[in-house]
């Protein structure tokens, strides 16, 4: 058996078994030198005193609450701290009956962040990320990467943690489901960390997100805010209507879905009975108002003939529609990208940005079914028309008031290959894993853009989708509104009321 010698002190040397291998030879250590007692003691002194600074300094408003009411107690008596703690309960009662939004946003999710901080969070926080791999251990220490915030909302928590140097996001993306249940959530994204700072604009400090090297989000979903479909949105008034936002649903996090359309186009990928006709549908529902007011025309080319065909009267008043397929579509193409032409020499060295007018108003070119014009026409001829015209309106047209809304169920680079000429794209359910990265880019998935998973079950699943916006590379997780045929129904009758044809009636 070998034995390895340490020094305990100076020409002291002390066996000490290394090895089970009687034939091995004696390894030696380096001196252990043994710490004075009273510096021992000195040093987990200071430990206990570093800790209670940061407890106080993290708990700085409760721990001086309950100061005030010792002190209080002490120099008059218990009855006024609990008189106080009484009026301030009573206070806060009647602040969330009578302005509840603004109880909730200062006082309920703050309160809740900090519950599930350290309820939840910070008792988990070491043994669900050594699981994962995320720690790292260097001479016998371990290091963690620490959480900076915690922020609540209805339905999922938003944690920013500091990651450790040298790490990427892309690990936290791989271990995203060991997150996901370690935490109790049902999913788990990452997203690129922020940070405030103040900007002067327009002679005025301005407190701007900026992205923060080594930081993170971490989004855990406690509950779907999406599993139910709910009825169409009310009709706005034309005031009311941004075009850099137009409302058609909600997103998961409970606030409204702003689909823009003025300086960008749309490309909705989805398989059969995904809920692309509930996107197009509210975004004309959304329109409705400014398309009476004369200040947006839409033009709709409907392949299948059964979608936009309820709408047909809606859009012969006050835009263009055709079903043709031995060229009507394609002349309505064509035209548009036309007058798109005609448009921009009258605007060039003239406007820089665009506004709608009577005269010159928005026009968004829906196409239901774009496969059919880019890849599934029988006449070859027909397919390079619309492919010609459908790339100039999308590589030309947002500048001059137009907006192309495509609408497709195969999501391959052969079918329609103006897919890039699309900034913001939609991918509602998808068949296979890999037609997310076709329809939102490269690694969308990975950052959580699960579309592959949606429920195939219409009253689940329909209308649900993953947003990629041109402006970040991070998919929103949304939901379009239900419209049904009697809303479409009421829309026609409202926009054409002298109109006699059965789907109006």
């Amino acid at each position: 058996m070998a034995w390895e010698f340490r020094k305990t002190g100076p020409g002291e040397n002390v066996a000490v078994e290394a090895q089970t291998d009687p034939f091995a030879a004696p390894k030696w250590a380096p001196p252990v030198w043994h710490m004075p007692e009273f510096l021992v003691l000195a040093v987990n002194v200071v430990r206990v005193l570093v800790r209670i600074l940061v407890f106080l300094i993290r708990n700085i408003v409760p721990v001086s609450i309950a100061s005030a009411l010792a002190w209080l107690g002490h120099s008059f008596g218990w009855q006024l701290p609990a008189a106080l703690v009484v009026l301030a309960l009573l206070g806060l009662g009647a602040w969330a009956v009578l302005d509840r939004s603004s109880f909730v946003r200062y006082v309920g999710r703050p309160v809740r962040a900090r519950w599930r901080l350290v309820r939840v969070y910070r008792r988990d926080w070491q043994p669900v990320l050594t699981t994962a791999g995320l720690s790292r251990t260097h001479k016998r220490r371990e290091y963690l990467p620490s959480i900076v915030r915690v922020c609540c909302g209805p339905t999922c928590d938003r944690v920013l943690v500091r990651m450790l140097k040298g790490q990427a996001p892309d690990a936290w993306e791989k271990v995203a489901p060991n997150l996901a249940h370690g935490f109790g959530a049902q999913l788990v994204r990452v997203r690129q960390g922020t940070a405030y700072r103040w900007a002067w604009q327009d002679g005025a400090p301005v407190r701007r997100q900026v992205p923060k090297p080594g930081r993170i989000w971490l989004e855990f979903v406690r509950k779907d805010a999406l599993a139910v479909p709910f009825p169409a949105l009310p009709l706005l008034e034309a005031s009311e209507v941004d075009l850099r936002g137009v409302v058609i649903g909600r997103q998961e996090d409970g606030s409204p879905w702003r689909l823009r359309l003025l300086g960008t186009h749309v490309l909705i990928a989805g398989a059969t009975g995904a809920g692309k006709g509930s996107v197009i549908w509210s975004t004309v529902r959304a329109l409705l108002p400014l398309v009476l007011a004369g200040l947006v025309e839409v033009w709709a080319v409907d392949p299948k003939r059964m979608e936009l065909s309820f709408g047909r009267a809606l859009f012969e008043r006050y835009g263009r529609y055709s079903d043709d397929p031995t060229g009507g579509m394609v002349k309505l193409l064509e035209d548009a990208a036309t007058d798109m032409n005609e448009r921009a020499a009258e605007f060039a060295g003239v406007v820089r940005s665009f506004t709608p007018s009577h005269r010159h108003p928005f026009r968004v070119v829906i196409v239901d079914e774009l496969a059919f014009l880019t890849a599934y026409c029988p006449e070859r001829d027909l397919r390079k028309r619309a492919e010609a015209a459908l790339a100039v309106l999308t590589s030309q047209g947002r500048s001059v008031g137009y907006c192309v809304i495509g609408a497709q169920q195969d999501a391959r680079k052969e079918v329609n290959n103006l897919r890039n000429l699309f900034p913001d794209r939609i991918a509602l359910r998808l068949d296979e894993s890999e037609q997310v990265d076709m329809v939102l880019g490269d690694g969308a998935r990975d950052r959580g853009a699960l579309a592959d998973q949606i429920s195939p079950v219409p009253a689940i699943g329909a209308g649900v989708g993953f947003v990629r916006l041109e402006t970040s590379p991070d998919p929103i997780r949304v939901r379009a509104a239900f419209v049904d045929d009697h809303d479409i129904r009421a829309m026609v009758a409202l926009a054409v009321p002298d109109d006699s044809t059965p789907d109006a009636a």
